[in-house]
C-alpha cells in the first residue's frame, strides 16, 4: 500500500471549533435588577453539574455572552457546574486539562518530566470562574469556590473513574488580582511567561498568577512516586457532554 496517496473520509461532524457562538436565548438576557445579597444570607446556595444537552448549550451561551474572554471549545475531559441559590443561576465554573509545563507549578509539585507525562490528568485546571454581572454578593466567590472545589473530586471520580489531586488556575495580570483564590486558600505560586497552556509561543500573552490547590495532603506522591490510577479507559463513564463544547483558557 502506499500510504503517501491513503486519505482518510471526510469528518460527519464539526467541533465548532473557531467559529463564533451565536446562540442567543431568553434564559441567559441580563437580569433587570441587582442581586445585592450577602453570600451568607443567600438560601440554598450549591453548585450544579452540567449534566444535559440544554444546560450545555445554557453554560456556553453565558460564558460567552458574560466572560470577557468570551467561547472557545474545550475538548476531552472537563466537568462544568453552575452555582444557584433560591432557584437563580450566579455564576459559572469549568473545569479541564492542566496546562501542559509551567515552571513554578512543576518546582511546586516536584515530579519529572516523564512523571508530569504519565500524571498530569490528576491537575485539573479551573479554566472558567464568571459571577454574573448583575450579582453583587461580598464573599460569593470564594465560598463557590471552597464548595466547588469539595464537590468536583466526587463528580469526576463517577464520570472519569479517578479522582484528582491538585486543582490550578491562571489569572491574567493586572486585570485581576486573584483575591478570591486567596479567600479559599489556594497558593500562589508565581506568574507564568506568557506562552500559553502548551508552552508553543513566545512570550505574547498575557502574564497570569498561578494558584494551585491540594485535594489531598500526600498530593505530591500521588503525583511522583506511587503508580498513577488507571485512566479513564474501561472504568470511566463518559457521556457525550465530555466532547461537546465547553470554554478553554488559562484564565478564570
Amino acid at each position: 500500500m502506499d500510504c503517501s496517496s491513503f486519505q482518510l473520509p471526510a469528518p460527519r461532524t464539526r467541533n465548532g471549533n473557531g467559529r463564533p457562538y451565536k446562540r442567543r436565548t431568553l434564559q441567559a438576557e441580563p437580569r433587570r435588577s441587582p442581586i445585592a445579597i450577602p453570600a451568607g444570607a443567600l438560601q440554598d446556595l450549591h453548585p450544579e453539574l452540567v449534566d444535559s444537552k440544554k444546560a450545555s448549550h445554557l453554560w456556553n451561551e453565558y460564558i460567552d455572552r458574560y466572560h470577557y474572554l468570551g467561547y472557545q471549545p474545550l475538548p476531552g475531559a472537563q466537568l462544568r457546574y453552575f452555582a444557584y441559590a433560591e432557584g437563580e443561576i450566579l455564576a459559572l465554573f469549568g473545569f479541564g486539562a492542566a496546562a501542559w509545563m509551567t515552571a513554578p507549578r512543576d518546582r511546586f509539585i516536584g515530579w519529572t518530566h516523564q512523571q508530569r507525562k504519565n500524571r498530569l490528568h490528576l491537575v485539573v485546571n479551573n479554566a472558567r470562574f464568571l459571577i454574573l454581572p448583575w450579582v453583587h454578593s461580598p464573599n460569593l466567590a470564594s465560598r463557590l469556590l471552597a464548595m466547588t472545589t469539595r464537590k468536583l473530586p466526587g463528580d469526576w471520580q463517577i464520570r472519569y473513574g479517578y479522582c484528582p489531586v491538585l486543582f490550578e488556575t491562571f489569572v491574567e495580570i493586572p486585570r485581576f488580582r486573584g483575591t478570591c483564590y486567596k479567600a479559599a486558600n489556594w497558593t500562589y505560586l508565581g506568574q507564568t511567561q506568557g506562552r500559553g497552556k502548551l508552552g508553543k509561543h513566545k512570550a505574547r500573552l498575557p502574564k497570569k498568577a498561578i494558584w494551585v490547590y491540594p485535594l489531598v495532603k500526600n498530593f505530591r506522591r500521588k503525583l511522583c512516586d506511587s503508580p498513577s490510577p488507571t485512566r479513564s479507559i474501561g472504568q470511566a463513564r463518559p457521556s457525550a457532554l465530555d466532547f461537546a463544547p465547553a470554554t478553554v483558557d488559562t484564565h478564570p
